[in-house]
């Protein structure tokens, strides 16, 4: 697994499952700021789907992915990288704010785009992606790697969509994450502009899960609160938040995300998700059983019929790469929507903007 100072891991790694024959499904790695583009990459390998180029303007960045990548051909320019016919999508993971206006460019090309979270730090690029695709119909599909690279995530929609736990009443994700030393962040990473504020960046994994859990295909918005607590040498930097949704369906969601992680920790963050249904409930400690053991996937059930603990690393796979390449093959949408995916981007922008005003003491 590729990993950072702050030992945080960005490629998970499965059993391969390809879906597609060798050759029948080209990709590229372009804009390679985040180390989540590695995790984007082994998901797609996995699947089967080919890595034959990769794009980043400084050579180190690009150097270090050819260690990992050593056949994929690095290209001069993103123009020259659209240019190429071979290509069926393109990953990436660029600065935040810069997200958007390169997946536009990628989709007019012609070919679709898969970009690390958060896809948007405005409301703006958002509706110019939406305006794009409707344009172009070319898929913007988005990293959300907390659920979509979790088997204990991936295993709790299914048992939810079996009906295990009833109807989902409320969601409550938790997402602390380890910020590390300061020298181990690019600059980008402080600047609210760039980066787009914790409720939009980090937030986006837990909008995009209460979506799914609950099956909402909108919500409603009532609280969101940003601060930064312990990090005053970087005041454009939000080390704390916390939001609210009412969903649709009736669901309710709260979910509370921060870089306040204690080094004590064994990894990267104790990210923690509760589902609770009208017949049970479960909690996924995703990456770490705190106190016990260092394993993560790890999945608790409780029903009417009584207790499990289900350790599921290794064990359910990651179905949504191979799902994605077919579906970028056959102009479906099962892996997930268009519209799933931007509703998961418009939900922590709008509770990004209400921390905001609040924040700037206009609300």
């Amino acid at each position: 697994m590729s990993q950072k100072a702050d030992g945080m891991s960005y490629a998970p790694q499965g059993k391969p499952c390809p879906v597609v024959k060798p050759g029948e499904f080209v990709f590229a790695a372009a804009h390679l700021d985040h180390g989540h583009i590695y995790g984007q990459c082994n998901g797609l390998i996995e699947a089967g789907a080919e890595l034959r180029y990769v794009y980043d303007p400084d050579p180190v960045k690009v150097a270090q992915f050819l260690k990992s990548h050593p056949a994929a051909v690095p290209l001069r320019s993103l123009d020259e990288l659209l240019d190429k016919k071979d290509v069926h999508l393109v990953a990436a993971a660029a600065v935040p704010n810069e997200r958007g206006a390169i997946g536009c460019r990628v989709m007019q090309a012609g070919k679709d785009y898969f970009t690390d979270k958060t896809p948007f730090t405005s409301l703006t690029q958002l509706d110019e992606a939406r305006r794009v695709v409707k344009q172009t119909g070319r898929k913007y599909f988005v990293y959300f790697s907390e659920r979509l690279h979790v088997e204990c995530a991936v295993f709790a929609g299914q048992l939810i969509r079996d009906g295990v736990i009833g109807t989902v009443a409320q969601v409550i994700g938790l997402g602390p994450h380890r910020r590390g030393p300061v020298n181990s962040r690019p600059a980008w990473f402080y600047r609210k502009e760039q980066y787009g504020g914790i409720l939009a960046d980090i937030g986006s994994h837990q909008c995009e899960q209460f979506l799914t859990y609950t099956g909402s295909t909108d919500g409603t918005v009532t609280d969101a609160r940003v601060a930064n607590y312990a990090n005053p040498e970087n005041p454009e930097f939000e080390d704390f938040g916390e939001a609210k949704i009412e969903g649709n369906r009736g669901a309710s969601f709260f979910y509370r995300v921060d870089w306040l992680n204690p080094d004590g920790l064994r990894t990267w963050g104790d990210g923690r998700t509760v589902i609770l249904g009208t017949t049970g409930y479960i909690e996924l400690r995703k990456y770490i059983d705190v106190g016990r053991d260092a394993q993560g996937d790890n999945l608790y059930l409780v029903t009417n019929e009584g207790e499990k603990h289900l350790q599921l690393a290794g064990k359910v796979g990651f179905p949504f790469f191979g799902e994605f390449i077919l579906d970028c093959l056959n102009r479906t949408e099962k892996a997930m929507t268009q519209a799933h995916a931007f509703k998961a981007a418009e939900l922590c922008l709008k509770c990004q903007e209400l921390a905001d005003r609040r924040r700037g003491g206009l609300a």
